[in-house]
């Protein structure tokens, strides 16, 4: 049985033989998740777990024909400052329901293939970091770039950047530093890399088996596998972990400014374009998040996007703020605060880890 394709719909969904295909349908917008497109992905995976003519689930963006793929470039940020402007309540929805899909997606009991082609940052990183099989392309850029504009690493994104080796999870937090498939693979944010172009091909060959097993389904990706690309990130390693150990974002900007290196004056010039006092958040966030579960995790990043916008309401708040500049008036100039680095104090970031709800009642108090 198949549905059919319904264009003006932003998320689109049909069976292949025994495969759930997803597709995230807002291309013009890069396929950024709106939060009706938050509750149909929720809505169809709670439909397919319970459906024993799905076996397993494949999520791809919507082709943009003449332009490069995307999968997902993350959640709507222009929704973001309109909604927190207008103190609309559906900005409280929008991350209570979406952290809550991210756990869904983290937990699911059948197989879930994430097609990561093209654009796979924030949002789109939270709906396929918790997939049982990653798979980027050689058009792959992944990233959590939510420093540029005031944010955090949410949508799980503490839990799995703090799980990457060495200190690259703090590296990748502060940074936003895009990712290109050998290096998504190399920092284990992927799984493995095809074609783009192999993807009719495997969702014919899934769709055409009587049964689909996480075996059965890892075996056909392998067996269309693209020629592993190069990484560039496993020279920077030692460098990476040497200069973001650093116990504060101080100590981080300090090391890195006595480093005559280009690799490190780039990286420096990097940081010093970031909120400084979310950059101090974040590093705290990846720290905790070392030794949380996921679910705790995504608590925490449920109360600290809940500070991001509420702690300094409307336009003082750096996340407002960060939008504005990107992605409202576009001038690319956000006037942070504080505007330095070595300003930001330990009592400014403290705040941000205070529940504002007690623990029986909090909005994602129910996940395990």
């Amino acid at each position: 049985m198949s549905t059919t394709p319904n264009p003006d719909l932003q998320v689109l969904s049909e069976r292949r033989g025994r495969l759930g295909l997803i597709t995230l349908n807002r291309a013009p917008a890069l396929n950024a998740l709106s939060l009706g497109m938050i509750r149909e992905l929720t809505r169809l995976l709670r439909q397919w777990e319970n459906d024993d003519h799905i076996d397993a689930v494949l999520v791809q963006g919507a082709a943009r024909p003449g332009k490069a793929p995307a999968f997902c470039a993350g959640g709507d940020i222009r929704f973001f400052h309109q909604a927190a402007l207008a103190g609309d309540s559906k900005l409280e929805d929008f991350f209570t329901e979406e952290y809550a899909l991210n756990h869904l997606i983290h937990d699911y009991p059948k197989p879930y293939i994430a097609w990561m082609d093209g654009i796979c940052m924030g949002g789109g990183m939270g709906i396929s970091q918790g997939a049982s099989h990653r798979v980027v392309t050689e058009h792959s850029k992944l990233a959590m770039p939510e420093t540029h504009i005031g944010l955090f690493p949410d949508v799980g994104g503490g839990w799995f950047l703090s799980r990457c080796a060495g200190h690259l999870g703090e590296y990748l937090a502060l940074t936003g530093h895009v990712l290109k498939a050998a290096d998504a693979i190399a920092c284990g944010l992927a799984d493995i890399e095809l074609p783009s172009a192999a993807l009719p091909d495997v969702i014919e060959a899934l769709a055409a088996m009587p049964w689909l097993t996480p075996q059965s389904i890892s075996d056909a990706l392998r067996q269309r596998a693209a020629t592993a690309s190069a990484g560039s990130l496993a020279a920077q390693r030692p460098d990476i972990d040497r200069h973001f150990a650093g116990a504060s974002i101080h100590a981080i900007e300090q090391s890195l400014v006595a480093d005559a290196c280009e690799w490190a004056q780039a990286t420096l010039t990097a940081l010093h374009k970031q909120s400084p006092l979310m950059m101090a958040v974040t590093l705290e966030q990846v720290r905790r998040a070392r030794s949380m579960t996921l679910a705790e995790d995504l608590r925490m990043e449920r109360d600290l996007v809940r500070h991001c916008f509420q702690l300094r309401p409307g336009l003082a708040s750096e996340t407002v703020e960060g939008i504005r500049a990107l992605a409202v008036d576009k001038d690319h100039s956000p006037r942070w605060s504080p505007a330095n680095i070595a300003e930001v104090t330990t009592e400014m970031v403290a705040p941000f880890f205070d529940s504002p709800w007690p623990a029986w009642a909090h909005p994602l108090a129910h996940l395990r």
